[in-house]
């Protein structure tokens, strides 16, 4: 059994007065709305993405089991 990680991404702050690059990065990320979470696979370009958002948003990891 593989063990993958995966990240857990929750909106803490709004978009509003927000870059429309940023508002597009959430988006891409699946976050549509305040105190939303998303479970995503750890990679290098969620990680980018979440760099470019860091102030916006809640970031924790965990392991999950593959068969």
């Amino acid at each position: 059994m593989d063990v993958a990680k995966q990240l857990k991404i929750t909106q803490i702050r709004s978009v509003i007065g927000r870059p429309q690059k940023q508002r597009r990065i959430l988006a891409g990320l699946g976050l549509t709305w305040l105190n939303k979470s998303v479970c995503l696979k750890d990679s290098k370009e969620i990680r980018g993405m979440i760099n470019k958002v860091t102030h916006l948003v809640s970031v924790s990891e965990s392991e999950v089991q593959e068969s």
